[in-house]
């Protein structure tokens, strides 16, 4: 079967020197953009092809200009950032069918300016790529409902990426991001954005993070019913490094429309990523063959409304 991964990182090498201009000691912050894959892309599409019938959808590794630069640079790099994906994918569309755009959170005019005339003119970029917290608050503060507004104008989908929240001392890659995730997806329901934005499209990363597993609370712990059932509006990917029954579980919570085949390679399972542990994963799963189809690529053309 044909598969489209639609959550794989890469650095960009221009993106990548721009920043380290700025942030000298950007490997020491984040040991993990050493991974040789991010910016090779030949390794990458040695890697690739090992699979067949595998093409990725890449965005940029949690490396936000906004924390470090002020808001005109901030905007600077993250178009010129979202050109170099599209150049790449241009060159590589053997690998890659499209990209995720970055938005500088601390510039909102300028996130603007990229929805309405980077993004919504590119048939590269697909979508856009927000955190669960930016600068210190929640993606569903009231700080950047504007930006929920112009992507639901302009019909773009949103890619849901966990980052720590700065003001704890206890972050970590076991538990924290899970929790920053299904967290965010709760402010975002509370926000009522999927109520002002009825047809607003949000990729959730990790399967939906702890949602699935705590299903059966949500409804005994929020305000109603109604707002427990709108984490079913999301749609989640199956990057959760090749667990078979988590994924059955989301697929049973979110039905068999609304699970997206995602690896976040090439982190996760060094050095390559993992891809074949979540391919396996999905081909152990108690479904058939049609299912299959939708998880591996039909709900992902659903999600953006187009045809691969």
């Amino acid at each position: 079967m044909n598969k489209i991964d639609a959550f794989a990182h890469i650095l960009t090498p221009n993106f990548y020197n721009d920043m380290k201009e700025r942030v000298p000691d950007l490997e020491i912050k984040f040991p993990y953009i050493k991974n040789k894959i991010l910016m090779d892309i030949q390794a990458r599409r040695e890697n690739i092809k090992k699979f067949k019938g595998l093409k990725q959808i890449i965005s940029m590794i949690n490396l936000n200009p906004e924390d470090f630069v002020d808001k005109d640079l901030s905007f600077e790099l993250c178009w010129k950032a979202n050109e170099e994906l599209i150049s790449t994918v241009k060159e590589n569309n053997d690998i890659f069918v499209g990209a995720v755009a970055m938005l500088p959170l601390n510039n909102i005019e300028g996130s603007i300016k990229i929805i309405r005339e980077q993004i919504a003119s590119s048939t590269q970029l697909l979508g856009v790529q927000l955190f669960s917290k930016s600068l210190g608050y929640s993606i569903a503060s009231d700080k950047f409902l504007s930006l929920f507004e112009e992507i639901y104008k302009n019909n773009i989908s949103i890619w849901l990426h966990p980052v720590f929240d700065i003001n704890k001392k206890d972050n970590n890659l076991v538990f924290s991001w899970e929790y920053e995730q299904s967290q965010a997806m709760l402010e975002i329901i509370m926000a009522d954005i999927f109520v002002k934005y009825p047809k607003i499209k949000i990729l959730s990363h990790h399967a939906g993070a702890m949602v699935p597993f705590f299903s059966k609370r949500l409804p005994l712990t929020m305000p109603s019913e109604r707002y427990s059932d709108m984490f079913k509006l999301f749609y989640v990917d199956t990057a959760i490094l090749g667990n078979t029954l988590s994924l059955e579980m989301a697929l049973d919570y979110y039905g068999t429309d609304r699970l997206i085949f995602a690896t976040d390679a090439p982190l996760g399972i060094l050095p390559d990523g993992p891809t074949e542990v979540v391919i396996d994963s999905i081909e152990c799963m108690k479904i058939n063959d049609n299912i299959k189809q939708k998880i591996y690529k039909r709900n992902l053309e659903d999600f953006l409304g187009i045809k691969f």
